[in-house]
């Protein structure tokens, strides 16, 4: 039987998830497949729209059989770090393939582009790139020669993931579906379009039942985003030093202090504090960081081992017993931020997501 890894964030559960799903199916029939969400706050920074314990629900509604949490401290880092994070997990479970959505679907390429990265004379390129003020995904593909436009969203996870198999030395095959949407289209009314879109479609006021199989509009939740703004303010107003802060670099923490009183909003502020080198997801989530209070000391000390189990139907629960899988977060700091997340989404959504933590009983 193949053991299938799948990564998501489900902001929101849509049409092209369940086409994931339903294509690993059609490939491995006879396979048990393990989902690794993001909880509240996600990858590039932004809020989820449903909350962590709608997602688990939803996943298992729709074929997935064991959901494994990806907390809060690992999920808002860059790519290579959250790859890296959920691949951990999937090996801790025996994962025979991860399966994920690609625009090039093209795994060789990926794989090469991953072996050309251990190479120290590219590396050097990169981060003299880097120096130079350029983002990430530029530098990438300058240093590779390749047209920056190749670097679509999905590819980057993609390459992120790769890497991420080969540090951890791990059996796991990388699989590539076709993606079949871009994620920065935010017009198309396809069946098929990016969460991306749809959370603009719904910014906008328009119908998403299209877009998102049935039930999953009752869970969406909507952010209160002016509240979380101005506890964000609040916290940078009265914080004397904003470097503590995970991914504070030097010097942006009083840029951020500079321009806080002229933004009116999360979005503003974004924009306000934005450069060549600091990108808009890379902002989004050192303001997340900011908000939650993870401190660059604290991820030093956070805990190797952490699992928790959100949810699984009832083979996932005999796969779990069959291989005496024992989850281990209780008394760990990645927990203990991972309860303060779950307040503040609270806070912002009107969500009863803190007691959903507190209990710590898996969804079956």
């Amino acid at each position: 039987m193949e053991i299938i890894g799948i990564i998501a964030e489900y902001n929101p559960f849509h049409n092209g998830h369940l086409y994931h799903i339903n294509k690993i199916k059609e490939m491995y029939p006879d396979s048990l497949i393990i989902l690794v969400l993001n909880g509240y706050f996600l990858e590039r920074g932004n809020v989820s729209i449903l909350s962590k314990e709608a997602k688990t629900k939803i996943a298992l509604n729709n074929q997935i059989d064991i959901v494994l949490e990806l907390p809060f401290v690992y999920g808002t880092q860059s790519a290579d770090i959250f790859a890296y994070e959920s691949i951990k997990l999937l090996n801790k479970f025996n994962c025979t393939k991860l399966v994920f959505g690609s625009e090039s679907n093209d795994i060789n390429l990926l794989q090469d582009i991953v072996s050309k990265q251990n190479d120290q004379a590219y590396d050097n390129l990169v981060k003299a790139y880097l120096d130079q003020g350029l983002n990430y995904p530029t530098a990438l593909a300058k240093a590779l020669k390749i047209n920056e436009d190749f670097f679509k969203p999905n590819d980057l996870l993609g390459i992120s993931y790769i890497k991420a198999i080969k540090e951890t030395k791990s059996n796991i095959i990388p699989i590539t579906i076709k993606r079949t949407n871009d994620y920065h289209d935010l017009t198309s009314n396809d069946t098929i379009i990016s969460a991306n879109n749809i959370r603009q479609k719904l910014a906008n006021h328009e119908d998403i039942k299209t877009y998102i199989p049935t039930g999953v509009i009752n869970d969406i939740t909507k952010i209160n985003e002016a509240y979380l703004f101005n506890l964000l303010k609040y916290k940078i107003i009265t914080e004397k030093d904003l470097s503590i802060y995970l991914d504070v670099d030097e010097g942006i923490d009083s840029r951020i202090k500079k321009v806080i009183n002229k933004a009116n909003s999360l979005d503003e502020l974004i924009n306000l504090i934005k450069t060549k080198r600091y990108t808009y997801n890379k902002i989004s989530r050192m303001l997340i960081h900011i908000l939650v209070g993870l401190t660059k000391a604290d991820k030093l000390k956070l805990e190797d081992d952490y699992l928790k189990i959100l949810g699984f139907n009832e083979a996932g629960m005999k796969y779990i017993k069959a291989n005496k899988i024992k989850e281990h977060y209780k008394n760990t700091l990645v927990y203990q931020y991972e309860l303060i997340a779950s307040f503040l989404y609270e806070q912002i959504s009107n969500n009863q997501s803190l007691s959903f933590d507190q209990k710590n009983k898996p969804i079956s």
